[in-house]
């Protein structure tokens, strides 16, 4: 046990809680382990049953410390996501002793990574996004019209928001339209293997996953090496033919690097915006005030986006691994140790959010830190809030009423999850 964390040691049920997928599906449990933790153990050791330990970091300016300070704490030393013992044991044998069973802009660290990371960053720079809202709203019109043709009831979380970004995305990487629901099994497959309404492997929910994950992983190897090939043989204005021409050091992307740059692209691009999207709609069908707010003031939709980003937070967590001694609020952490950075609890930090526990679009200022900070802050986060906007835009005028028509779900996971259920009912004007 690394030194001075033995005095820190958080309770095993809570440790539990935070590393349970079922913790997230039913998000009280875990909000209110992390509501615990900022109030009594800010930074708190962690030895759930079938993990390693790690630190805990449940306080908003800690998780930004470390997500600033990359040169100390690292996303390549390690896996950068958390693990249990098992997994990663599987991980280790798949990959003849390596963490990283991709390697993506996730697992980089400096130089490799902003190496990388520039290759694509125009593309999603403000005045690239300026050239693509045109197209981003005929998409969000047709959508809307979906959601109409609907006659006043559907599930918005499977019908209409699992769909649209995805749409966006694809178009943007150069995935054509009839390959889309491929792509979101594959996602699918990919974040929710623990859930047993979306994992591929449903007659093992609850075992090793890392199994799965490579095969998830060898299917996308398999769609983008055949998209890459085309692109880098008649490359077209989209970000496939980006990654399939790219030169890094001077030298040709890597083979590996380009098909993990696709995948990333391809499922954070798109479901972390779904989540979102799924659960802006949650929290305003079930808080009518909100609504006619929205509907007397339309300039609320900003805030409405913002709001809904933090309140859902679709990635939990990130693990980063100390490269040297150091001390990181008053915590001695010592070299190789892996920390856990909490989202969620970040995002209802008491120091940082008025009211945290309350959903509210006229929230401001709203500096969440649900696409990260620092380095790895989310390159797609511009486009995210985008996308959310302008359905929201061409939504809001549709509808003159909109409530749940049953309890909505979340999905089973404890990486990147949201709402898999939003049931509705509405009216419109």
């Amino acid at each position: 046990m690394p030194v001075g964390s033995a005095e820190h040691l958080v309770s095993k049920e809570i440790a539990n809680t935070i590393v349970d997928p079922v913790a997230y599906q039913h998000w009280d449990q875990s909000h209110e382990a992390f509501t615990e933790l900022r109030k009594s153990n800010p930074i708190a050791f962690a030895a759930p049953d079938d993990y390693d330990p790690f630190w805990v970091i449940s306080k908003y300016d800690d998780i930004q410390t470390v997500e600033r300070t990359s040169n100390l704490f690292s996303n390549a030393a390690h896996f950068p996501t958390l693990l249990s013992k098992t997994q990663k044991a599987q991980i280790l044998e798949l990959t003849g002793g390596s963490p990283h069973i991709i390697r993506s802009l996730i697992q980089m660290d400096n130089p490799d990574h902003m190496a990388h990371r520039i290759l694509t960053q125009g593309w999603f720079m403000t005045k690239r996004l300026r050239a693509l809202e045109p197209r981003i709203r005929e998409i969000a019109k047709e959508y809307v019209d979906q959601l109409l043709e609907t006659g006043g009831e559907c599930d918005f979380a499977t019908d209409i928001a699992f769909f649209y970004p995805l749409r966006v995305v694809m178009e943007v990487i150069g995935v054509p339209r009839e390959d889309e629901q491929m792509m979101l099994k594959l996602t699918q497959d990919l974040f929710g293997n623990g859930d047993p309404e979306l994992s591929r492997d449903r007659a093992n929910i609850g075992g090793a996953k890392a199994e799965v994950a490579a095969q998830t992983i060898e299917d996308f190897f398999g769609y983008f090496d055949a998209l890459n090939k085309e692109r880098r043989a008649s490359p077209k204005n989209d970000l496939a033919s980006i990654i399939a021409t790219a030169k890094v050091h001077g030298d040709p992307i890597g083979h590996l690097e380009a098909m993990c740059y696709y995948i990333i692209a391809a499922t954070a691009g798109h479901d972390t915006t779904a989540a979102s999207t799924a659960s802006s709609v949650w929290a305003v069908a079930e808080r009518p005030n909100v609504f006619n707010d929205l509907k007397s003031s339309s300039d609320l939709i900003e805030g409405l986006v913002d709001e809904a980003i933090r309140w859902e937070t679709p990635v939990k967590q990130f693990m980063r691994t100390a490269l040297e001694d150091t001390e990181l609020g008053g915590r001695k952490i010592s070299k190789g140790d892996w920390l856990y950075l909490a989202y969620p609890s970040a995002n209802r930090d008491e120091d940082h959010f008025d009211r945290p526990f309350e959903f509210d679009p006229a929230r401001s200022p709203n500096r969440h830190m649900a696409f990260g900070y620092g380095a790895h802050v989310c390159l797609g986060q511009n486009l995210a809030r985008m996308e959310m906007q302008i359905l929201w835009e061409e939504m809001l005028p549709h509808l003159k009423s909109i409530e749940l028509s049953a309890p909505p779900k979340r999905m089973r996971a404890n990486f990147v999850c949201g709402p898999k259920s939003v049931p509705i009912k509405f009216s419109t004007t």
